[in-house]
């Protein structure tokens, strides 16, 4: 009985242990998604402009192949609406049909959908025009922030939240989410590379992302944890 005991209590002082850990990185990837925004937003829009974003073209160009670009496209089809839009669909489609889990469709159609528009209020807020000196063609649409940024991060980015949530193979786990990543940040690379983005438009596309995808996660587990009881079974809130 006494064994038992000390197992359970072991077993719940890790658990506590691992959820400070994890709330105690989540505070810091916040404060500082909101420390680089702050600088970006005061740096882009100032009279005098920082020189940070021409120094990022400067540097790239030297890479500038036909092999390069031709991997470089491949990366920005990953980030775009022609790959993202069926991507979701399927992604949706996955937790309706698969795995028959409600709940879980509606967080990742919440925070879809609610990124989406924020993506193009903050286009149109900052109204910031595209860089003039593209390397293959222009492209419509404003630049701050990135789309292709901030819409990989959140469909990739819930792929890694749903990976470290259920895959219990630590080495599958943390090469998926290091791929994932990789992904993330390619996407993000390619449209600067291609000059369609400016650099600060893209690390402000992350950071958006981020902090919507972690607000919007903290409330839907606060409705899921007080609506837990009046939920209907069949959303699986508890699964």
């Amino acid at each position: 009985m006494i064994k038992k005991l000390k197992h359970r209590v072991k077993k719940m002082s890790g658990a506590i242990t691992l959820l400070s850990v994890e709330l105690l990185l989540l505070f810091i990837i916040f404060f500082v998604c909101i420390t680089i925004l702050i600088v970006l937003i005061r740096q882009v829009f100032a009279p005098t402009q920082s020189a940070f974003d021409q120094q990022a073209f400067d540097y790239l160009s030297r890479f500038v192949s036909h092999t390069n670009t031709k991997v470089m496209q491949i990366f920005t089809f990953l980030g775009s609406h022609l790959f993202l839009i069926p991507a979701f669909l399927l992604f949706f489609a996955f937790y309706y049909f698969i795995w028959k889990h409600k709940w879980y469709l509606i967080k990742i159609m919440t925070i879809a959908v609610s990124n989406l528009l924020l993506m193009f209020t903050l286009k149109f807020l900052f109204n910031r025009p595209r860089p003039l000196i593209p390397l293959l063609k222009e492209v419509p649409g404003l630049s701050f922030p990135s789309g292709h940024a901030f819409m990989s991060l959140t469909f990739f980015g819930l792929i890694m939240y749903v990976v470290y949530r259920e895959v219990c193979n630590q080495w599958v786990k943390w090469i998926s989410i290091l791929a994932l990543v990789f992904i993330i940040l390619m996407v993000g690379l390619s449209r600067v590379y291609l000059r369609v983005h400016y650099v600060s438009d893209v690390i402000a596309g992350y950071c958006f992302g981020m902090i919507s995808i972690m607000i919007l996660l903290t409330m839907l587990k606060q409705i899921e944890k007080y609506n837990a009881k009046k939920l209907p079974e069949r959303f699986n809130v508890s699964k």
